[in-house]
């Protein structure tokens, strides 16, 4: 049976509740600690009853690790390179941040009232938090997990979606109808698109080009041209669309039908639905996997994830997960190895060392991070884990 649209009751509710010698740099090689018990591709998972995100690992598609969060998890979202995920905490107005490598909570950043949707800058260094009630949106650092800019955004600020070059935040606003432009350089709102009925989630297409709304009421999708700030197509999905996710090469955008119980795929080069996927009951969060061979559909009635094979458009597994799951992520997450420098001693640069294992990692990133020497292996096999980086250290 239809219901009233889901976040026009949700936010009336809550607004009511509501090493070295001598001088000369001298490698120091430490222990490689401990790592994550896989690396490769998982989906996060919100579950807002149970107050937990699930870990799902692709490769089993079984969930791998639960972890404690804040109250009523509505969304998540993942660094670039995978180390961090944020979730936005509805409940306690506050955000979680998860370290990957140990699916551990290292910090808890307190934002607005009610927050509902958030995105990682491109550059890795800025969460944007939108708070439902505060209309506004919380700049997070990922540097020193704190909130270092507080941006006006219209009514009911639900989800929020970053350019890929990092200028410009869109921010989906559910009571007043449209769509916020935000420089994110000067913090202030740019221009202002009226979409659809009750937008409730805004996704850009890797070139950036386009933006894609979910107009819940209007059981329908804007499409927004970036270059002019106009909605230049209106598309008919399922009844209650919330969430959409967007492919990797940018083609296909994918939609969840809350009262539909389906999935639209839009063809984004014609803006039009090629197919309607059924998938579990009422649902709302989606994700497509890092390689776009996956979409992760979070059915909240159900408490299950749908998990879609995108080349056949077809339902091939159904994950249990918490009560009420409502968003969700998917990201590659590497093997993270540090070398430390002795007391006394900076890092100066460092590298690493591989040997062993099957299958090279397919990335290596090295970085200094903090007095360390960082490396991240992105794995694609389980088989390839030995990674040992090197500190180079000065007095």
């Amino acid at each position: 049976m239809s219901r009233a649209p889901r976040w026009g009751t949700q936010l009336r509710a809550l607004t009511v509740g509501l090493f070295a010698l001598g001088g000369i740099a001298l490698p120091v090689t430490s222990a490689v600690p401990a790592q994550a018990a896989t690396s490769g591709t998982f989906a996060y998972v919100a579950n807002f009853t149970t107050n937990n995100v699930s870990v799902i690992n692709s490769a089993t598609n079984t969930v791998s690790a639960t972890i404690p969060v804040g109250t009523s998890p509505f969304a998540v979202a993942v660094t670039p390179d995978g180390t961090s995920a944020y979730v936005a905490n509805n409940g306690s107005n506050n955000v979680s941040v998860i370290n990957t490598a140990t699916d551990t909570v290292t910090a808890t950043v307190t934002v607005g009232t009610n927050p509902a949707g958030l995105a990682v800058s491109p550059d890795g260094t800025s969460v944007y938090v939108t708070n439902s009630n505060s209309a506004n949106v919380s700049v997070i650092s990922t540097a020193t997990n704190t909130v270092t800019a507080t941006i006006s955004a219209g009514t009911g600020p639900f989800s929020v979606a970053i350019s890929p070059d990092g200028s410009t935040a869109y921010v989906a606003n559910l009571v007043t109808n449209n769509v916020s432009v935000i420089s994110t350089a000067t913090g202030t709102v740019t221009a202002t698109v009226p979409v659809g009925t009750q937008p409730v989630a805004v996704a850009l297409t890797p070139d950036g080009s386009a933006a894609y709304v979910t107009n819940q009421s209007t059981n329908n999708v804007s499409v927004i041209n970036t270059a002019t700030n106009t909605v230049t197509a209106t598309i008919p999905v399922g009844t209650t669309p919330q969430m959409v996710a967007i492919s990797p090469d940018g083609t296909t955008a994918y939609v969840t039908n809350l009262n539909s119980s389906s999935v639209s795929v839009i063809n984004t080069a014609t803006n039009t639905v090629t197919a309607t996927i059924p998938v579990g009951a009422r649902p709302i969060g989606v994700a497509v996997s890092p390689g776009g061979t996956r979409v992760y559909a979070v059915n909240e009635f159900d408490g299950t994830v749908s998990v879609i094979n995108t080349a056949t458009d077809t339902v091939t597994a159904t994950i249990p997960v918490g009560p009420r799951p409502f968003g969700a992520t998917a990201t590659r997450v590497p093997v993270v190895a540090t070398a430390s420098c002795p007391s006394g001693h900076v890092v100066t640069g460092g590298g690493y060392q591989q040997s062993g294992g099957a299958v090279p990692p397919v990335e290596t990133t090295t970085r200094p991070v903090g007095n360390t020497w960082q490396v991240l292996a992105d794995n694609q096999s389980t088989n390839y884990t030995n990674v040992t980086p090197y500190a180079v250290c000065a007095p």
